[in-house]
């Protein structure tokens, strides 16, 4: 399940709510395995099928006497970051089949319950991914932006899930190579080009296996839902209380599919379908972001300074106008001033669309970024767009979040086409589906055809018989996480809580409704959960 939902503002204070949980399609080539957001898994029939007959089985209650040793550890916190947080590290295994073959050192932060009121135990958080930093999104945002009755009962706790950032960081690409990574033609025209995208995505699965070879087997969804469980019992904490955006809602539900009865208050915001295979969640994500284009496209015609048409342009045109824009682009990239010398081509530019479909707080600077790059040549606002997506520095440094980003989805489910033939069948279903992203987004799905280990996973459901309500939030214009896969998750939860926001953007908690923050917030302190069903406006 892969969706990115990683806080942009991560590293940055944010002042006020919401720090963007996660995203999901990979920055194109780099996201490509994103794209499989949500639970991924093969494309072929059988697996599709199958995945109606098979649901995640809760794991025993009784801990195994080989993982005692993890599950008897204390947290020793220190200082770190800003005033208020303190960090630690736990170890948990590296193969749970196999205790015995080593560890993976797990980095968690936390800042206390600032009171009045009885404590009511940690509160872990994730902004999803797979890949974004936990801790960075607890320092940045929700151990500071969370409502201040939420966080004066929980201590906030966060988990660099292994494999990410401070938790043994899965490495792939130094900065040069994933600058020309980034860069790839995503829309090859000629078998040249393909052979060249090919190994891109060679080249990059090739650089994970040589950095992270050990690692690279055990960074599934499964494996880091575990780990919450040790961390939870190291903090002392009897069930686990948990929201989570994006990719952290399959690893929300995932948990609660392990360990119903130590699942606590449960939110899932943004959530995803785990039974559906990586191609029908690739398309679905693709129709995801068409719809929040059209709505960028007829919000974007009202304004003055629109650079997709006027007033009497249809959504239609404007699509039309951004695709004529890409297709120069691939011809004749722009000049960006960037210290590296990177050019704007097609493929980062895509990349920096997308990044805006996140959220309508970022359309006018979406308007302002096109406008210069079609009426003035300079592509400068949409490297700084794409950059934000990929998580480059100034310094031309990559946060690890695509690397584990991809590690994550090509192990957590078979992907989604084995070859560029496939692909090559697929584009007319996903050009229907967005007539502006779609072509990029179908060879975004190939990325896992060469990933240097074997899949582990595969579409499934979760039931999670036994698990107190759990929280399940949809936005019904999320680009990144399509509405329907919020009502799929709930059908199969078998104490899930269907809550809709009416809506634009990426996950719903924080972001302006206070219908949805006052639904939210009575369930994670008073334990009342929503009515099924409830929509918010």
């Amino acid at each position: 399940m892969h969706i990115r939902r990683n806080p942009r503002h991560v590293g940055r204070k944010l002042p006020v709510r919401k720090a963007r949980t996660a995203r999901t399609v990979g920055a194109l080539l780099a996201v490509a395995a994103l794209l499989t957001s949500a639970c991924s898994a093969g494309a072929s029939t059988n697996a599709a099928t199958s995945a109606a007959d098979v649901a995640l089985s809760a794991l025993p209650r009784s801990t195994p006497a080989a993982l005692t040793p993890y599950y008897g550890q204390k947290a020793r916190w220190h200082s770190c970051g800003d005033p208020g947080f303190e960090c630690a590290t736990l170890k948990v295994p590296l193969d749970y089949d196999k205790p015995a073959d080593g560890d993976v050192r797990l980095a968690v932060s936390r800042t206390k319950a600032t009171g009045p009121g009885k404590r009511l135990g940690s509160l872990f958080v994730n902004p999803g991914g797979p890949g974004g930093s936990a801790i960075g999104y607890l320092q940045a945002y929700a151990g500071i932006g969370y409502p201040a009755g939420v966080r004066a009962r929980y201590d906030m706790v966060a988990v660099d899930p292994r494999g990410v950032a401070r938790s043994e960081p899965v490495k792939c690409l130094d900065g040069r190579a994933m600058d020309t990574y980034a860069q790839t033609d995503i829309t090859p025209d000629d078998p040249h080009e393909t052979t060249e995208l090919v190994d891109a995505y060679k080249k990059f699965a090739e650089g994970c296996g040589a950095h992270s070879a050990k690692l690279l087997r055990h960074v599934s969804t499964v494996e880091t839902a575990r780990d919450m469980d040790i961390v939870r019992a190291a903090l002392g904490d009897a069930k686990l209380n948990y929201v989570g955006a994006s990719y952290g809602t399959f690893l929300g539900a995932t948990y609660a599919g392990l360990f119903p009865g130590r699942s606590g208050r449960l939110v899932l915001d943004g959530a995803m379908d785990p039974s559906l295979p990586a191609s029908r969640l690739n398309l679905d994500q693709t129709t995801g972001f068409e719809t929040a284009f059209q709505s960028f496209a007829k919000d974007c015609a009202q304004q003055p300074d629109c650079p997709l048409g006027t007033k009497t342009t249809t959504t239609a045109q404007a699509g039309q106008n951004l695709k004529t824009f890409f297709a120069k682009l691939d011809a004749h990239p722009i000049p960006t001033g960037d210290a590296d010398r990177r050019s704007l081509g097609e493929a980062l530019a895509t990349t920096g669309v997308i990044a805006a479909m996140y959220d309508e707080s970022s359309w006018a600077q979406l308007r302002e970024a096109l406008g210069s790059a079609m009426k003035e040549k300079d592509g400068a606002g949409l490297l700084v767009l794409a950059d934000s997506y990929y998580a480059r520095g100034a310094d031309g440094r990559y946060s690890n979040l695509m690397s584990a980003n991809a590690a994550v989805n090509c192990l957590d489910l078979p992907p989604a086409y084995d070859s560029p033939e496939e692909v090559e069948e697929a584009v007319p279903t996903f050009e229907k589906a967005s007539p502006v992203f779609g072509e990029g987004l179908a060879w975004a799905s190939l990325n896992c055809a060469y990933w240097p280990v074997g899949p582990t996973g595969e579409p499934h459901r979760i039931e999670a018989e036994g698990a107190a309500p759990i929280v399940v939030v949809g936005t019904t214009r999320d680009p990144a996480t399509p509405y329907r896969w919020a009502r799929a998750l709930a059908a199969q939860l078998s104490s899930a809580r269907l809550l809709t926001y009416e809506g634009d953007g990426h996950t719903a908690y924080g972001r302006g409704s206070t219908c949805i923050d006052s639904a939210i917030d009575a369930y994670l302190l008073r334990g009342t959960p929503p009515v099924d069903g409830k929509r918010c406006f």
